[in-house]
């Protein structure tokens, strides 16, 4: 095959013969010109930004699933899927979910069929910018957003897997002065997988379920416990002014609306913004210590995922992502809510030895984000009684865009 063949080939199908940025048309001509690559490294978790309605201006734990195929940042993966699934919402760990319980689904080609072409985490990254400064971009008096959260837990009595889920809905206003509204609600606690109701119904089907939390009782080896109920909660609306005014969202540092609608287009400038901010810790401790690239990766999820920014700053968001050494793709992941996408992540280091996959799941189709999601590669601290593979959380997002409209108080 000559040179220009395998550039065509190496092009993603679903870009089709319309005009690619210089930075995309470069990256596909380095990897058609370039030799086999290195196996990727196991991935880790990663935690989403939540707005300001939500979580005080504090950044917040979200989502995960398990890994199915890690290409490193050179274009190769090394196969080791570590989850099925059918996109039923269910999470499990590989070990304990029988077939087609997970959330992570593997799409692997027929015999028959023709070989897929694996992509680069910066190829993908920079084919989801393309497509990301396409989408439209509508108005609205408030930025509406819904996601459903969900948190695994092990069982105190029966050892078997309990999924928590809850919906968020939140509203954001445009203009300085207003209130933010949020609407939250439980949608009920239940087995993680059907080996996990088996043994919920031989402990007797309780109604409600002494969960363990790792590390909540004191440390290392001590347990804490916290009560789910099986039942959906009555769903609560509360109201308050903005912080200070017009803060709305934590973005490295509180930020107003004005902030976010001026963030710059070009990707090296979105950096250097948000780098401004970074102190050498993580987003939720002084006493987390973070690189610099795994912290820009967890606050650029959450602008890419919830924040009202412009098309523009959301494709520089996935440009400036591409260009960071460690971001790994997965490709065929399903998330909670049964949606297929491809997912980026970075390692992340937790308590106690702990180490996790901080991913985001998208369409690369559209660009749209899916969910923010954690997964277990080394237990400890939270997730010490789950194994390597174990979905732990996610953040799935339903939806996001302006609206005139605000709930009812």
């Amino acid at each position: 095959m000559n040179p220009i063949d395998e550039l065509r080939a190496a092009r993603p199908g679903h870009l089709g013969d319309r005009p690619v940025d210089e930075r995309t048309r470069a990256v596909e001509l380095a990897r058609a010109m370039s030799r086999p690559r290195e196996a990727g490294r196991r991935p880790g978790r990663r935690k989403i930004v939540r707005p300001a309605w939500g979580l005080g201006l504090a950044g917040a734990v979200a989502a995960a699933t398990a890994v199915v195929m890690v290409v490193s940042g050179n274009g190769a993966g090394n196969g080791n899927g570590i989850g099925t699934g059918n996109g039923n919402g269910t999470l499990a760990t590989t070990s304990r979910a029988p077939s087609g319980q997970g959330v992570v689904a593997t799409a692997g080609p027929s015999a028959s069929a023709a070989p897929r072409v694996r992509l680069s985490a910066r190829e993908v990254l920079l084919a989801a910018a393309e497509k990301a400064d396409q989408r439209t971009e509508g108005s609205g008096d408030y930025w509406h957003s819904v996601s459903v959260g969900r948190n695994l837990y092990t069982a105190k009595d029966g050892g078997y897997l309990v999924m928590d889920q809850d919906r968020s809905e939140g509203w954001t206003p445009s203009a300085t002065g207003g209130e933010q509204w949020s609407r939250s609600a439980s949608l009920g606690a239940k087995p993680a997988t059907e080996e996990d109701r088996t043994a919920w119904e031989q402990a007797g089907a309780p109604s409600e379920i002494e969960a363990l939390v790792p590390g909540k009782g004191g440390g290392k080896g001590k347990y804490g416990a916290i009560t789910l109920s099986t039942s959906p909660g009555r769903a609560t609306t509360s109201h308050s002014p903005l912080v200070d005014g017009d803060k709305v969202f934590w973005l490295g540092r509180n930020v107003t609306m004005k902030d976010l609608r001026a963030l710059p287009g070009e990707p090296g400038e979105l950096k250097k913004w948000l780098m401004a901010s970074y102190e050498g810790h993580g987003t939720e401790s002084t006493s987390e210590k973070m690189s610099g690239d795994a912290w820009l990766f967890r606050v650029s999820v959450g602008l890419i995922m919830d924040m009202p920014v412009t098309p523009e700053v959301r494709g520089a968001a996935f440009r400036m992502l591409a260009d960071l050494d460690d971001v790994k793709v997965t490709g065929d992941v399903t998330d909670a809510e049964g949606r297929q996408g491809t997912a980026v992540s970075v390692e992340e280091s937790g308590t106690q030895g702990s180490v996790y996959e901080n991913r985001l799941v998208f369409d690369e189709e559209t660009g749209q984000a899916l969910a923010n999601e954690q997964v277990v590669v080394k237990p400890g601290g939270l997730q010490a009684d789950f194994e390597p593979g174990t979905v732990w959380n996610s953040n799935a997002l339903i939806e996001a865009g302006w609206t005139d409209d605000k709930p009812a108080s």
